[in-house]
């Protein structure tokens, strides 16, 4: 695309992604800025630094938790789920009522936390349906769509792709190849996951490469954003790297800094 011409550096945007339950910090996280910029995944299930964390300890215990991550980081998913639908046959109630309750309970903290404006997408682990009960005014979600924030174009690409965690917003390459063209050439290209690149999508605590897509690193490529900014792999190989011409910054480690990036023309 062509050039953006430079600023003078009074515009400055703070963007969060992964943030995983902290609220607090999220309160305070536009301070200083024109508007945040949110990456998704807001939902905390269970943090796999602290496995007390999360609405998966708090029905099924820490020593359960501390199970389900072994099985997950060992890659022996058949195992996990098994091994949670035990768990889950021992909780009263329909098991996807439970969760919703819980997941509501943290969405009305998180969103009442987000300053005016705010732009947001979200991320696999959220749950879209529910967004629109608890965005406020001044809260803009856009997926598959861009906006203009003074004066740069921003496109934002939400969820990610299928995998065998099987979270609640992940959806086929095609669909999100879609979204992907759909918002076209920007100057700030905003996604939850990360485009195909083995040192951007390996994460080193987890120790597995996590799905990044190939259509969007297609799309950096040709529109050649002078941004590309996204989340979701917690402690990756590589948090910064260039891509031709556009800047890839991996913002997701909201949750455990209580820190946003900063983008500044």
């Amino acid at each position: 695309m062509a050039p953006t011409p430079p600023g003078d550096g009074s515009t400055r945007i703070h963007v969060v992604s992964d943030v995983h339950g902290n609220a607090r910090d999220l309160a305070r996280a536009g301070e200083g800025a024109d508007a945040l910029v949110c990456l998704g995944d807001l939902i905390l299930f269970l943090d796999y630094a602290d496995h007390s964390r999360g609405i998966f300890p708090d029905l099924f215990g820490v020593a359960n938790a501390d199970r389900i991550v072994e099985l997950r980081t060992a890659r022996r998913f058949a195992e996990a789920r098994e091994f949670g639908k035990r768990l889950w046959a021992g909780i009263e109630g329909d098991r996807a009522q439970v969760i919703e309750q819980a997941v509501r309970k943290q969405y009305a903290d998180l969103f009442a936390a987000f300053p005016t404006p705010t732009y947001a997408t979200y991320g696999n682990v959220d749950m879209p349906p529910l967004w629109k009960e608890y965005a406020r005014e001044g809260t803009t979600v856009l997926d598959g769509q861009r906006v203009e924030i003074a004066g740069r174009v921003f496109g934002f690409v939400g969820g990610g792709l299928r995998t065998p965690m099987r979270t609640p917003y992940e959806i086929g390459d095609e669909e999100y190849a879609a979204k992907v063209e759909a918002v076209g050439e920007v100057d700030v290209l905003c996604t939850h996951i990360p485009p195909d690149v083995p040192e951007l999508v390996y994460d080193t605590v987890a120790r597995r490469f996590e799905r990044g897509s190939r259509a969007l690193l297609d799309a950096i490529r040709r529109t050649r954003p002078r941004y590309a900014l996204f989340g979701h792999v917690h402690q990756p190989l590589v948090r910064r790297m260039r891509i031709g011409a556009t800047e890839c910054v991996n913002v997701g480690h909201f949750a455990g800094t209580g820190r946003p990036w900063v983008l500044r023309w």
